[in-house]
């Protein structure tokens, strides 16, 4: 079995808030992340596929169609987006560094079809990342 990761990133902004907690208790629990005014991070987004290569070509899957599935699916979603107000999942779930993670591996799961998709890790600053096996 082969691994093959491919790096991407894009730009978004979010706030971690609970509407029914009190202000104190969400500057408890998420600190800076529950400003008022939203704040960003420049995500590092690696995806991992799985498989046996190619006989032909040598690839468990070509790095340049796993590049455009993500750039279409999922950076092209995000980027410079508002996560709490511009994506889809909207007022609907928290958009913790887990929960995005855990909605890059659904939408991309849909389109990795030649090979098995592996882990989504998302790296939200240099000393946090999440990874997710499904």
């Amino acid at each position: 079995m082969l691994y093959l990761t491919r790096r991407e990133h894009f730009n978004a902004a979010h706030k971690l808030y609970c509407e029914h907690w009190s202000a104190e208790k969400n500057e408890s629990v998420f600190g800076k992340c529950a400003n008022k005014n939203w704040h960003g991070h420049n995500y590092e987004l690696f995806v991992t596929v799985k498989g046996e290569p190619n006989i032909d070509t040598g690839f468990v899957m070509n790095a340049k169609d796993l590049s455009v599935i993500i750039q279409e699916h999922v950076c092209e979603r995000l980027d410079h987006m508002n996560l709490n107000l511009d994506v889809e999942w909207g007022y609907e779930m928290q958009p913790s560094t887990e929960n995005v993670a855990i909605w890059i591996w659904n939408e991309l799961k849909k389109y990795i079809t030649e090979c098995e998709l592996h882990c989504v890790k998302l790296q939200e600053t240099d000393n946090i990342y999440v990874e997710y096996f499904g």
